[in-house]
């Protein structure tokens, strides 16, 4: 389970650890909210080029196998998303493993254990290699964060708006996360 919010706030790396943990709960409820229309939806435009929802949920969850796979390779990944094919139910239960693993792996990153396993970060095969520390955390975060933006933004322009409860209220994700018991054993 998750830190608690006090013990949070004495050890950086609970922070870093429970703002992980959020970050999924807010994929979650976009994905629980979302307009089934939305989901395949082309974007607008002249050319109509670019992702559908569909296709950066994939994304996004796609990229976490990578990073567990190159940076954690004792963590199991789960299966990857086709963006062509993937349905709305499949991403949220998708998004849920990956989570709980990438949550795993930056538990062991952010670890001061001499003998942790995860040392390394490797985002793809052909950018360079960092060290698993916070660093890995922000990217990871900031990653989610831009295309959870492109995600709201896209529905948006396509006339589907999200309802309340936002993405932004953490301290009601918070709670949700903490008294969530079969989610909260998940991200453990």
């Amino acid at each position: 389970m998750p830190p608690t919010i006090q013990e949070s706030f004495s050890d950086p790396s609970a922070a870093l650890l429970s703002t992980y943990a959020i970050n999924d709960s807010m994929n979650q409820l976009i994905l629980s909210h979302l307009n089934p229309r939305a989901w395949r939806a082309n974007p607008p435009g002249e050319k109509a080029k670019g992702r559908t929802i569909a296709a950066i949920f994939a994304h996004l969850h796609n990229c976490r196998l990578v990073w567990l796979r190159l940076s954690a390779p004792h963590l199991k990944c789960p299966k990857r998303l086709d963006p062509r094919r993937c349905t709305i139910k499949q991403a949220a239960f998708a998004h849920r493993q990956s989570a709980a693993q990438c949550l795993r792996m930056l538990t062991e990153a952010l670890s001061t254990n001499p003998n942790r396993r995860v040392t390394k970060f490797f985002r793809d095969s052909w950018v360079p290699t960092w060290p698993a520390n916070a660093t890995m955390f922000a990217y990871m975060f900031s990653h989610e964060a831009h295309h959870r933006g492109q995600i709201l933004m896209l529905a948006h322009l396509l006339g589907y708006r999200l309802p309340e409860p936002n993405i932004w209220q953490w301290d009601k994700l918070w709670k949700q996360l903490r008294t969530a018991e079969p989610r909260s054993k998940a991200l453990t």
